[in-house]
């Protein structure tokens, strides 16, 4: 039977044993799902985010027409008991940063955002276009 290689790992194998302890546990980083959806008149953007608040995240347009979404969130869990001390405590903190190159017919002035249970919704309106000129067969003279 041959080996099998674990292409899983971040950092070379030489270091595993040295980074992969339990003292040191590898970390699994993954980020939100997105979902984009279109319709005649607007894009919506889905990013699932359970357990976040409205003040977690940051959505914004920059000067290039790119939209930003940042979102992060710190947590900490305490004891209140002050007759013990900590054997282990735990933290946590993510961070995740996503730009999406905007389409050129989003109206950019009525980008709206809302948090809804566990899930960020930004509605991306559709500018009204023009309408096509009709075609018309030209003489040759």
């Amino acid at each position: 039977m041959l080996p099998v290689l674990n292409r899983d790992s971040w950092i070379p194998s030489v270091f595993a044993d040295f980074f992969d302890t339990d003292f040191m546990p590898r970390t699994r980083a993954t980020a939100p799902a997105i979902n984009v959806k279109e319709t005649d008149k607007a894009y919506t953007v889905e990013l699932a985010a359970p357990g976040l608040k409205k003040d977690d995240f940051e959505v914004n347009v920059d000067a290039d027409g790119n939209l930003h979404i940042k979102m992060e969130s710190k947590a900490e869990h305490k004891d209140e008991d002050k007759k013990e001390h900590y054997l282990r405590r735990e933290f946590a903190y993510s961070k995740y940063e996503q730009t999406l190159l905007l389409p050129d017919d989003v109206k950019k002035d009525s980008i709206s955002a809302r948090v809804d249970n566990g899930v960020l919704t930004v509605d991306l309106p559709k500018a009204e276009q023009a309408a096509k000129p009709a075609g018309r067969k030209i003489e040759i003279g």
